[in-house]
């Protein structure tokens, strides 16, 4: 099958759920939930007899989405390319870039831009590979993928890699999309993308510490409308 690819120069496409698949279906609770004026709440509350593990994966594409969408209305401004490697990341914090794998892998220092692209074609050669994220009829064989410990562990890591963009634009670029009139928009990616987290403990708390400032209000606001 054929799905969209980021392609070079910052400028990423959607990534989409094939008509009739599992994912496809999944991804149709939270259009009509909050489509019909539902909560942030019942939006990433598990459907009745669904796959947990299916419902994450699905939402992890999903919010790879949002923030790709959001980092591409910027991702030509030349102003990134006066990033040095190791600036632009929230306060007290550097992200470094990890090449490879296992005793061949290496950290390296990059500029808070260049980890951000390097983040999103990460998770799109992930998504974009059928034995990571299937995407056909057998909805058999996908549950049998999305309930894997590897699949658990991958989904972790995008989410942990996602949050940290956001933590990078809210800190360096925030302004920029203020003055574009993005910043509700931003806003409103970043309280779904928390709310969902908080309901599966998907963040680590360290992970979350260098936007405390941001993410406890969200967190707040998720568990007094779960007490409702």
């Amino acid at each position: 099958m054929s799905r969209a690819l980021p392609s070079g120069g910052g400028t990423f496409q959607p990534l989409r759920h094939r008509s009739g698949t599992l994912r496809d279906r999944l991804h149709g609770y939270t259009k009509q939930t909050l489509g019909a004026g539902g909560s942030l709440n019942d939006a990433v509350a598990l459907p009745p007899g669904e796959s947990c593990a299916g419902w994450v994966a699905v939402h992890a594409i999903d919010f790879y989405n949002d923030v790709s969408t959001i980092w591409a209305v910027m991702a030509e401004d030349p102003y990134l390319d006066s990033f040095r490697p190791g600036e632009g990341f929230p306060s007290g914090v550097e992200y470094r870039w990890s090449e490879g794998s296992g005793r061949d892998a290496t950290t390296v220092s990059v500029s808070a831009p260049v980890y951000i692209e390097k983040v999103l074609q990460w998770i799109a050669d992930q998504i974009n590979d059928e034995t990571k994220f299937p995407d056909d009829d057998d909805e058999a064989e996908a549950l049998r993928v999305f309930q894997t410990p590897q699949f658990a562990a991958l989904c972790g890591q995008i989410f942990r890699r996602l949050f940290r963009v956001y933590g990078i634009i809210y800190s360096s670029f925030f302004g920029t999309l203020e003055a574009l009139q993005m910043a509700p928009h931003l806003n409103t990616c970043f309280k779904h993308f928390m709310f969902f987290c908080t309901e599966f403990g998907l963040l680590p708390e360290r992970e979350m510490e260098p936007l405390e400032v941001l993410v406890k209000p969200i967190r707040k606001q998720y568990h007094l409308a779960k007490g409702k």
